[in-house]
């Protein structure tokens, strides 16, 4: 057992248990959020439909998340997170089956997925619950860069597979064995997540939150706080828009489908490493802000790179840098949120960054509004580059801060 040199606190080896089976459901219901994007085009001849119509499966996870994450947030804090994030995953194991049993029918595939999507705010926005609930001060960014890693290697997993199954396989049961290993995933969270341990983390008084309600005012009232909150609405809107719309956004320079689930799965890799390499510095070195600022900055050459690329080693050597550089922003500024609104609790801070994030669905939609004649998605991709700047001078204004302990 780890023990800090204060006594009245330890961290437990437990921690990692929940932690693994809190990064399974979050892996798995990425990939079946993702599951339709690498093959937009194959999958909208296969329902009879448009590729707009393939592209709102993805689009109602962040159309749910509006209207559920605030009374979820509200349902983390008050009941804990093991008993409602457990909701959040059976609905996604139910519904994922049940999405591969729909077969060619798109309205039922649609309804299944609105049902996955409904559980998605259940998982998201304990985010930063979980490990302040089990880790201590100094390892919370790290925690939640892992959960970071696993939502990339899901939505990776099913940028790749996806592609290659549906070759050899038919779409339905592809989505088939997608809900089986979701399902499973809840089963082993179920089973395995515990609420805290026998004794607190942190040294007493570090761990005491404020009432929700309570919370969400504080919060609101934080200049800083609304900052990130606009920066993490960019910067998921561009990131859900590129991994929405990759096979639209490189078809027009002849790549294929499989080149498109290549790209998506070298963004996401690149973002895992970022999740894993750079947060573990902020932890050190107590700062927040200058990691935030560096990850925005250094992905705009880069969505450039996936905007004009011709040459296919390029492109993806652009889409893993850029994936590096603004993912691992994610899982600090998650961090620096839940600092700076302190005592709000940590699924109300969470809940709001996740929701001004998944808010962004109408970027994800503008980007398909301004695609040109030919299809191409080169006008919205130049505009996400000018709403990075943007995003620059937002982060630019924001005061770092030293957690306490």
């Amino acid at each position: 057992m780890d023990k800090p040199a204060d006594q009245s606190f330890r961290l437990y080896p437990y921690r990692w248990v929940v932690l693994a089976v809190f990064m399974f459901i979050n892996l798995t219901i990425q990939v079946l959020w993702i599951g339709y994007a690498p093959i937009t085009g194959i999958a909208a001849q296969f329902y009879g439909v448009t590729d707009l119509q393939i592209g709102f499966l993805a689009m109602s996870f962040m159309i749910a998340f509006i209207p559920l994450s605030i009374p979820v947030s509200w349902a983390i804090d008050t009941y804990g997170f093991r008993l409602t994030v457990s909701i959040g995953a059976v609905l996604m194991g139910v519904f994922g089956i049940l999405r591969g049993l729909a077969g060619a029918n798109y309205s039922l595939v649609l309804w299944s997925t609105v049902g996955i999507a409904a559980a998605q705010p259940f998982l998201l926005n304990a985010w930063t619950k979980v490990p302040a609930q089990w880790f201590s001060i100094e390892e919370r960014a790290t925690a939640v860069g892992l959960v970071t890693l696993a939502n990339l290697v899901g939505t990776a997993l099913g940028m790749v597979l996806t592609p290659i199954l549906s070759e050899t396989i038919s779409i339905p049961n592809v989505q088939l064995i997608y809900g089986g290993i979701a399902a499973f995933s809840a089963v082993l969270f179920v089973l395995f997540a515990r609420e805290k341990p026998a004794t607190p983390p942190c040294p007493a008084g570090l761990e005491t939150r404020a009432l929700m309600l309570d919370g969400l005012k504080h919060a609101l009232k934080v200049k800083n706080f609304w900052l990130y909150l606009f920066v993490s609405f960019i910067g998921l809107g561009i990131f859900n828009g590129v991994t929405t719309w990759v096979e639209n956004i490189i078809r027009p320079r002849g790549f294929t489908p499989n080149d498109a689930g290549i790209l998506g799965a070298l963004m996401l890799v690149g973002g895992v490493l970022g999740a894993v390499i750079i947060p573990p510095f902020s932890d050190r070195q107590h700062k927040r802000q200058p990691y935030i600022l560096l990850g925005f900055a250094l992905s705009i050459p880069f969505l450039l790179g996936i905007t004009f690329a011709a040459d296919r080693w390029l492109l993806f050597a652009c889409a893993f840098a850029f994936g590096f550089f603004l993912v691992s922003a994610n899982p600090i500024g998650m961090q620096y949120a839940a600092e700076i609104t302190h005592p709000t609790p940590e699924g109300t801070s969470n809940g709001l960054i996740q929701l001004f994030g998944q808010a962004s669905v109408v970027f994800v939609y503008i980007m398909e509004m301004l695609k040109t004649e030919n299809g191409a998605f080169t006008p919205a991709l130049l505009l996400a580059a000018a709403l990075l700047l943007i995003s620059l001078f937002l982060i630019s204004q924001m005061k770092d801060c030293r957690p306490a302990g």
